[in-house]
């Protein structure tokens, strides 16, 4: 039944949520292409539930080839974040088109974040039990990004993984609605999008 309920929740919210931020998604595309040119959205493959890979969509806040040496955690100061992109970071508003991967069943609202492939690999890697968090669906915020800074680390990440088990092991609606309502307030305070 809290699956379920979880289920009917994330469309609803996420239709809500995309219907009443559909304006600043194209005026802020619009700023995003008249700054360098390139394209507008972001394409990155993610890992999923029960370790399946599948693709998110973000509003593009780095250069264009920002990664073309690799795969690698954004750092504090990044030069690679655009000007525009710095404050779509900082307000989250990046993040927004990933709320089509929620009403697809890619991902929930609430859960652990998904992790790239490349750094996904390290972390299970080095960290014992980590893709135990695949468990679930991963979601657009969760128990780690509500409680802790923003990750640029295997000792974040670390870190991140014993909130992503508390979480799993206490899941409920409820605790879906707090994290949901912390998440808002931390988006409308613009903190905890930065790396450390």
């Amino acid at each position: 039944f809290q699956i379920r309920l979880k289920r009917v929740a994330d469309i609803v919210l996420s239709i809500f949520i995309i219907l009443i931020t559909f304006p600043i998604l194209i005026i802020s595309g619009l700023f995003i292409y008249l700054e360098d040119k390139g394209p507008v959205l972001y394409f990155q493959k993610r890992v999923g539930k029960n370790g399946n890979n599948f693709k998110i969509c973000k509003l593009r806040t780095m250069n264009i080839n920002a990664e073309k040496k690799g795969a690698r955690w954004s750092q504090k100061n990044d030069l690679r974040v655009t000007n525009i992109g710095k404050f779509l970071r900082s307000s989250r508003i990046d993040e927004l088109p990933q709320l089509f991967s929620v009403l697809v069943g890619d991902m929930s609202l609430i859960g652990p974040r998904p992790e790239r492939p490349e750094i996904d690999l390290i972390l299970k890697e080095q960290i014992p039990f980590y893709d135990l968090r695949y468990l679930i669906r991963p979601g657009l915020s969760g128990w780690a990004q509500v409680n802790l800074p923003y990750g640029s680390s295997v000792n974040d990440s670390e870190s991140k993984l014993t909130y992503d088990f508390f979480y799993i092991k206490n899941f409920s609606f409820w605790l879906d609605m707090l994290i949901f309502f912390r998440t808002i307030r931390l988006v409308l305070r613009r903190e905890g999008s930065i790396p450390k």
